[in-house]
C-alpha cells in the first residue's frame, strides 16, 4: 500500500490540490486575493490556484508532524524578511506567514472533515484525511514514470 511519504512531497500537494478544488472542499475567499501571505512579503501570491495548493499543503504538513498549531505552521510558512539578494551585510531576519490564511484553511478543511482539533495539542489528521492523501500518493505513483520508485508500488 502507497502512503504519502512514498511520492514526492510537490506532486503529491498538486494532487491533492486538484481533488480538494474537484469536491469544492475548500474555497478561496473573496479577501484572499488581496492578502499577502506574510509581513516579510510585498505583494499577494500570483498563482490562480494559490488556496487550494496551500490548503493541500496543510493537510500534508499536518498529517507528517501532528499533533500541530497554528502557530507553528506561521513559523513553518514563514520567510527570511531579508532573502538572499538584499543587504548582504545584514544578518537574515525571518518572519512568520500570515495566521489567518492558514486557520482559514484548516477551518475549511475541518469541515469537510480531513482535520479534526486535538484539544491543548493542535491539529490532526482525520482518518478519511489520511484515506485522501494516501489514495491520491496510489494515483500519483502509478502517474509518476520514475524507476526508482516502483519498488513501492
Amino acid at each position: 500500500m502507497t502512503t504519502l511519504y512514498d511520492v514526492p512531497a510537490e506532486d503529491l500537494i498538486e494532487a491533492v490540490a486538484e481533488r480538494l478544488e474537484e469536491e469544492d472542499a475548500v474555497t478561496e475567499p473573496d479577501w484572499a486575493r488581496y492578502t499577502k501571505t506574510g509581513a516579510g512579503r510585498e505583494l499577494p501570491p500570483e498563482q490562480e490556484d494559490f488556496w487550494a495548493r496551500r490548503a493541500a499543503s496543510l493537510l500534508r504538513k499536518v498529517a507528517v508532524e501532528q499533533p500541530i498549531g497554528v502557530e507553528r505552521l506561521r513559523s513553518e510558512y514563514g520567510d527570511s524578511v531579508n532573502g538572499s539578494t538584499r543587504y548582504r551585510v545584514r544578518p537574515k531576519n525571518n518572519t512568520d506567514a500570515s495566521g489567518n490564511i492558514i486557520r482559514t484553511a484548516l477551518q475549511q478543511l475541518e469541515e469537510a472533515g480531513y482535520v479534526d482539533i486535538a484539544k491543548g495539542e493542535g491539529r490532526k489528521v482525520s482518518p478519511e484525511g489520511k484515506s485522501l492523501l494516501d489514495d491520491t500518493a496510489g494515483q500519483v505513483l502509478q502517474d509518476l514514470d520514475r524507476p526508482e520508485l516502483e519498488r513501492y508500488a
